[in-house]
């Protein structure tokens, strides 16, 4: 094999390395523990220990339909929206019950509830969850029969 070749199949090799790691999903930075369902937060909504609810979507989806008394600072993936997000997270208690939520699109290709979960834990809270959408926020939540609020 000549020193073209090879360096040639080294260069595909490479590339083929580097795309497979692009494509790669991200890591999660929540635990399986710190994960539940649409239907676990439902069932909280009524309780007397009700979580502090954060929706990360994008704001027409947050306008459209989001879960009662959620809070709003935009969009997880924005980093405006994260600043906000850290700002809020100063005043809340480390050991609050805090859930978040997007819903935007099929939970494994959500831009916006990683960086939203990581900001949050970096911030120290320890009770922090993430709502699984693994559709969106309309099949997971809305045509469930779950309870939602609209406007801003």
């Amino acid at each position: 094999m000549s020193q073209r070749t090879a360096l040639y199949f080294a260069v595909v090799a490479a590339a083929l390395v580097f795309a497979a790691a692009a494509a790669a999903p991200p890591e999660d930075p929540w635990t399986p523990t710190q994960v539940i369902t649409p239907e676990q937060l439902a069932k909280e909504l009524s309780s007397p220990h009700k979580p502090i609810i954060v929706s990360v979507a994008f704001r027409r989806l947050y306008e459209n339909a989001h879960i009662p008394g959620s809070v709003y600072f935009g969009a997880g993936r924005d980093p405006l929206a994260l600043e906000n997000l850290k700002e809020w997270a100063k005043s809340v208690p480390k050991t609050a019950n805090v859930v978040i939520y997007c819903g935007c699109c099929p939970w494994d290709h959500c831009p916006n509830v990683r960086p939203a979960f990581q900001a949050l834990k970096e911030m120290g809270l320890t009770h922090l969850r993430v709502v699984e959408m693994p559709n969106d926020f309309g099949k997971d939540w809305v045509e469930k029969g779950f309870p939602v609020e609209k406007g801003k």
